[in-house]
């Protein structure tokens, strides 16, 4: 059999291709970045299918040609760029690095928030602290530092963080509401977003935001602009880990989302356990999160698997993107029982509704 045709070989090369874009991943990053922060996919796809020669683009946007090569043939090797008659033409790919918000949100909090400190990724695992935050400064976890972010980081970690929030909201207000819950207590409020939208879809209901102070400064501002601050009330808390900091109680509802992830296992089981005491009888634990292994693409499970080493690196040094059966397995622990799970809300969120189970042991 003639070695070139030979299809072991050829699976090989393959293999090892794939190898070298993992080698070289950084570089792409940021030379795709900049084709865009350049504004030369921009231009690109004003052109059309004729597409642009190179010293076309380096007028348009001002780019030396010798950065317009260098950078377009890089967008050549991903498949960004595809060049004919001497012509760079933008791809699909580079439509959606130029337009799809899923793909400009991650980039961003990629560049602005995890590119520095992911190089001390290995220092992060070795001590389970987030050694890359220190890029910014010195704090014991990102939550204490983003009142204190660049301005671009922090937007982006904002944008970062709503855009996969914001969108399961509206649909899992439905869920929550349907029980009636006359007090909710909103655990990790952030920048109150949600704590607003359940006081505007229930006129009945008051609810309690519960973070660090810097955190609820800025929520409270929002609230304040909403002109809801009777049925909201902020509830300072300086450190959520401590396993004996009680929570406030007799809720109805508790609330987490996007939390409990950002949280090592056995310091969930602590937020979990206090949670349950939070609730008044009959009362309801909710917890929206995205969870790689429900997702019903591929892409949204990459990308939950691969915003982990962010934790690792920048966030807290200890906590990942879960599976739904790790959650699964603490809320039992915490004493528990799960009553409802409600899958494909907003961007792959799951909605988890818990319930304390009875003291005597019947569920």
């Amino acid at each position: 059999m003639d070695k070139k045709f030979d299809s072991g070989k050829k699976r090989s090369l393959k293999a090892r291709y794939e190898a070298q874009k993992i080698a070289f991943a950084p570089v792409v990053f940021q030379a795709v970045r900049l084709l865009r922060d350049l504004n030369i996919l921009k231009v690109l796809e004003a052109a059309g299918k004729t597409g642009l020669k190179t010293e076309d683009i380096s007028e348009q946007t001002g780019v030396s040609c010798y950065g317009v090569t260098v950078l377009c043939e890089t967008g050549l090797s991903q498949d960004v760029l595809e060049m004919k008659d001497d012509c760079y033409v933008l791809t699909r790919v580079g439509h959606f690095l130029l337009n799809d918000e899923l793909t400009k949100v991650n980039m961003d909090f990629i560049h602005d928030v995890c590119y520095e400190g992911l190089f001390r990724l290995d220092q992060a695992i070795a001590e389970e602290k987030p050694a890359g935050l220190e890029v910014f400064g010195r704090w014991p976890t990102i939550y204490e530092a983003l009142s204190h972010l660049p301005a671009k980081a922090q937007k982006s970690w904002f944008a970062f963080d709503h855009f996969y929030s914001d969108t399961a909201f509206p649909e899992a207000l439905p869920h929550v509401f349907s029980l009636k819950p006359q007090s909710l207590l909103d655990i990790g409020a952030n920048t109150g977003k949600f704590a607003i939208q359940c006081v505007l879809h229930d006129p009945d209901v008051h609810v309690m935001m519960m973070d660090l102070p810097g955190q609820l400064a800025k929520a409270q501002e929002n609230i304040v602009a909403q002109g809801v601050t009777d049925r909201i009330t902020p509830y300072p808390i300086c450190d959520l880990l401590d396993p004996k900091s009680e929570f406030p109680g007799g809720f109805d509802a508790v609330w987490m989302s996007q939390f409990l992830v950002c949280f090592s296992e056995d310091q969930i089981l602590s937020l979990l356990e206090r949670a349950k005491d939070a609730l008044a009888p009959q009362g309801n634990v909710f917890i929206l999160d995205t969870y790689w292994d429900r997702q019903q693409y591929e892409i949204a499970a990459y990308c939950l698997i691969n915003s982990s080493p962010y934790f690792t690196a920048m966030a807290n040094g200890n906590s990942r993107m879960y599976r739904f059966s790790k959650i699964e397995e603490l809320v039992k622990r915490a004493g528990l029982r799960i009553e409802s799970v409600d899958d494909g809300l907003g961007t792959g969120h799951t909605l988890i509704r818990c319930r304390a189970n009875d003291p005597s042991g019947n569920e």
